[in-house]
């Protein structure tokens, strides 16, 4: 290699020495400054879709905390209870009043997507779970014995 670069005359010597310094500076910069810029970019998206997820849970905590704070249950609740049972798709839900703050339920077979939506329906209009147990069902359902109560001020 010593032979051939000692056969080069000087001017191409410096033009294969301008060409390696270009080489290396796209090569540096496709395999350093570019891999670092994307990530600095990305970062940048993931921090700002993560801002707007953390403001938008805060927003929900607050209403969900300004609407726990007004909420009034009629008492008893279980009347309540059997009539949003009925509406979210639960007519065979057996209600058990417990007291005019407190009732049990227990339903037999009722699809996890369904059921949980609907006890999240509950909590909004003031009513707590105290206790809840689901075993699953051959068929892919629960069978859920649920008691729920009003919430103390």
């Amino acid at each position: 290699m010593s032979e051939w670069w000692l056969l080069r005359s000087a001017r191409e010597r410096t033009l294969l020495r301008v060409m390696a310094g270009l080489a290396l500076l796209v090569l540096g910069w496709l395999l350093v400054v570019r891999p670092l810029a994307d990530s600095l970019a990305d970062a940048k998206a993931r921090h700002a879709t993560a801002v707007v997820a953390l403001a938008e849970a805060k927003g929900r905590h607050e209403a969900l905390r300004r609407d726990a704070g007004t909420a009034r249950v009629p008492l008893p609740i279980d009347s309540l209870i059997a009539g949003s049972a009925g509406e979210a798709g639960f007519p065979g839900a057996r209600v058990a009043g417990q007291g005019p703050a407190r009732a049990s339920v227990v339903i037999d077979a009722a699809r996890p997507q369904a059921l949980f939506g609907w006890v999240a329906q509950i909590e909004r209009r003031g009513l707590t779970v105290d206790l809840l147990s689901a075993r699953a069902n051959p068929d892919r359902t629960l069978a859920v014995e649920l008691t729920f109560a009003a919430r103390r001020r």
